[in-house]
């Protein structure tokens, strides 16, 4: 069964999963800000931070337009440029937020946008990378960053099956093996029928790769359901307020809810169990007195053959088990046997 390590992480279908806060944008380009949404994700019990690591013009040309979803919650007077260059983080921001994940022992990770802000993230020393939807369809950037054998999370929004194993194929290609892949939505935020979660497990089984999901939905049920359909990895955006200013705010989580939806993958994985159908230890405890065994239902006779006119079941397991019920029927008793016996071996000829 593959397993990746990202960190002290391991990440893998028999694995805890690992938890995603994804911060993003939503410090709003400041550093304080920035530093508290990792102080918070760190009391939500996540595994991860993840930022977004970008120069504003290497991202968008002067004439992109925003997004629909960029209109609705930022002002529509400034363009994509305009608005991204608002949301840099420097490079020292990038260090002071590393040392401060470190000191709380939790991963620091983020989404590179070009070739630059990939070596800058592997000078940095980040354990993996992370690939936005939007450069999922992009060769030369996969197999740039598959050079640098750090494990990678690709998310898949907006992708053909085709052009999630085109994407995979171009990693391999480099000799990197540890990729998760993430089933996402790219609609902010994205309806629950837009989910598609079956497609995560067809991912899994077409392109023989851990998968997880990438949650773009209003309410917490896509996580949880990812979970119980074998997400290793599930990705939320968080922030302080859904109604700061910002892209991405409103769809995403405040810290109460976050920490609802760890808590609950928490413990659907630990209901998911090990796939082996055995009895727990709390139920072989119970089995004794839970199982019934063959009693005699009225007074027996020596000789007298065995019926369903003269045995019944009854708790507990004290006898021969119910199963033997089969077995002893016909046969006859060896000796006289009083009402409400336990049937043993030794009382049959």
């Amino acid at each position: 069964m593959q397993t990746i390590k990202i960190g002290k992480k391991m990440i893998g279908e028999d694995q805890p999963v690992f938890i995603i806060a994804e911060i993003g944008v939503n410090h709003n380009g400041d550093l304080n800000l920035a530093k508290k949404l990792v102080e918070k994700a760190k009391e939500c019990g996540v595994d991860c931070v993840k930022f977004q690591t970008f120069k504003a013009e290497r991202v968008a040309s002067a004439a992109a337009p925003k997004a629909p979803y960029q209109l609705r919650t930022t002002s529509p007077s400034e363009s994509q440029v305009e608005m991204l260059r608002k949301l840099e983080l420097s490079e020292d921001a990038h260090k002071a937020l590393l040392e401060l994940c470190d000191k709380l022992n939790i991963i620091f990770l983020s989404t590179p946008y070009s070739l630059e802000d990939i070596d800058f993230l592997d000078c940095l020393g980040v354990p993996a990378f992370k690939v936005a939807s939007g450069q999922a369809v992009e060769p030369y950037f996969l197999r740039y960053m598959g050079e640098k054998k750090k494990p990678i999370i690709l998310s898949t929004g907006m992708c053909t099956l085709g052009e999630v194993d085109n994407a995979v194929r171009t990693i391999r290609g480099t000799g990197n093996k540890e990729i998760v892949v993430l089933q996402c939505t790219t609609n902010y935020p994205s309806v629950p029928e837009d989910a598609n979660l079956l497609a995560m497990q067809t991912m899994r089984d077409a392109l023989k790769v851990l998968v997880g999901y990438s949650d773009h939905t209003v309410s917490l049920s896509a996580s949880i359901a990812a979970v119980a359909l074998g997400a290793c990895v599930i990705e939320r955006h968080f922030t302080l307020d859904k109604n700061m200013p910002g892209p991405d705010h409103s769809c995403s989580s405040e810290p109460e809810e976050f920490l609802t939806m760890v808590k609950t993958i928490r413990e659907v994985k630990a209901c998911l169990g090990t796939g082996i159908k055995e009895p727990t230890s709390g139920e072989i405890e119970n089995l004794l007195c839970m199982r019934r065994s063959i009693v005699a239902k009225r007074k027996i006779k020596a000789g007298e053959k065995f019926s369903l006119e003269n045995l019944t079941l009854k708790r507990p397991l004290d006898g021969l088990p119910a199963s033997f019920m089969d077995v002893i029927l016909g046969k006859e008793a060896r000796c006289d046997i009083l009402p409400d016996t336990f049937i043993s071996l030794g009382m049959i000829k």
